[in-house]
C-alpha cells in the first residue's frame, strides 16, 4: 500500500507524575528529513527517537515534538540547603553595609539563588519507557492517516491510468484513418500541380511521410509505463521516487506523439495525455 507524505498524530498520556504528549508533523521532501524537540527531562533519548523515526518513515520532512509537564505536588517539603544560605546571607550583609542607603532581603529572591533550594533527584528511566511506548502509539497513528491518505492517492493515480489507457487505444485505432488522409491529402497536392506523378515515386514519397509520423513504438511505451505504475502501485514499499521517474518518462512519449502528430485527433491526445500526466505528477510529489 502506498502512503502519503503529509499526515499528523497526537497522543497525550497522564503518567501520574505528569502529562507526557507527543506531536508528529510530516510534509512532503525528497528524502527523509528529521526534526525532534525533546524536553530537558528526555534529551537522552534523542537517539533513540530518531531511530525509531527512521526505521518506519521513509520520505518526508518529519517534525517529531515531546512536551512533559510534571505535577506541582504541594506535599513534597521544602528542602533549604542552610550552608549555602548562610553564605548567601553574609554575602548579602557584607554589600549591604557597603552601601549607603540598602534595600531589604526579599525572601523570595534568595531562595530563587541557585543552591539555596536542594531538588529531589528524579528517576528518569520509567519516564523515558513510558515516553517512547507512547511514542510508538503515535507514530502507529501517523503511518494510519499516511495509508488512508494514500488509498485515495492510489485511486485517483489508477484512474487517471485508466484515462491514459483509453487515449492510447484512441489513438491506435484513428491510425489507419491517418494514413488513408495522409494519402489523400498528398495524392491532391499533386492533383493541384495538373501533372501526372510516377506510382513509384508517389509511394516512396509516401512511406516517407508514414515513417516519419510512425507512432506506434511510442504508444507501446505509453502502454508499457502506464502498466508499469499499476504494478508500482500494489507494492508494500515507499514508491515515490519510482514513480516520479514514470512520470518523466509518460511525459516524455506524449511529447514525442505531439511532435510526430499529423492529425488533429493524435495531436489533442498528445495535450490531454499531458493534463493527465501532470496530475499524476502532482499526486506522486505527495507520495513516500
Amino acid at each position: 500500500m502506498i502512503r502519503s507524505m503529509t499526515a499528523f498524530a497526537r497522543q497525550e498520556l497522564d503518567t501520574g507524575r505528569g502529562e507526557l504528549a507527543w506531536e508528529i508533523r510530516s510534509l512532503n521532501h525528497r528524502y527523509l528529513e528529521l526534526g525532534v524537540r525533546l524536553p530537558e527531562e528526555l534529551r537522552a533519548i534523542e537517539s533513540a527517537v530518531r531511530e525509531r523515526l527512521g526505521a518506519r518513515l521513509g520520505r518526508g520532512k518529519v517534525e517529531c515534538t515531546c512536551r512533559y509537564r510534571p505535577l506541582a505536588s504541594a506535599t513534597v517539603p521544602v528542602d533549604i540547603d542552610q550552608d549555602n544560605l548562610t553564605r548567601l546571607l553574609a554575602a548579602c550583609a557584607d554589600v549591604s553595609a557597603r552601601l549607603p542607603e540598602s534595600v531589604p532581603l526579599n525572601p523570595i529572591e534568595l531562595l530563587r539563588w541557585p543552591g539555596v533550594l536542594r531538588e529531589e533527584a528524579v528517576d528518569t528511566a520509567p519516564l523515558v519507557k513510558t515516553a517512547l511506548a507512547l511514542l510508538d502509539r503515535t507514530l502507529d497513528e501517523l503511518l494510519q492517516c499516511r495509508e488512508r491518505e494514500g488509498a485515495q492517492i492510489k485511486q485517483l493515480l489508477l484512474q487517471r491510468c485508466d484515462a491514459m489507457g483509453e487515449l492510447v487505444q484512441q489513438a491506435r485505432n484513428s491510425l489507419p484513418e491517418i494514413l488513408v488522409a495522409l494519402r489523400e491529402k498528398l495524392q491532391a497536392r499533386l492533383a493541384e500541380l495538373e501533372t501526372v506523378a510516377d506510382p513509384g515515386r508517389l509511394e516512396q514519397e509516401l512511406v516517407i511521410q508514414i515513417q516519419k509520423s510512425d507512432v506506434d513504438e511510442e504508444m507501446e511505451r505509453l502502454q508499457g509505463h502506464i502498466d508499469e505504475v499499476r504494478r508500482v502501485l500494489e507494492r508494500d514499499e515507499p514508491v515515490g521516487r519510482r514513480l516520479d521517474f514514470l512520470m518523466q518518462e509518460l511525459n516524455r512519449e506524449a511529447n514525442t506523439l505531439g511532435s510526430k502528430s499529423v492529425a488533429a485527433v493524435t495531436t489533442n491526445i498528445s495535450v490531454e495525455l499531458k493534463v493527465l500526466i501532470e496530475q499524476m505528477r502532482e499526486q506522486v510529489q505527495n507520495t513516500e
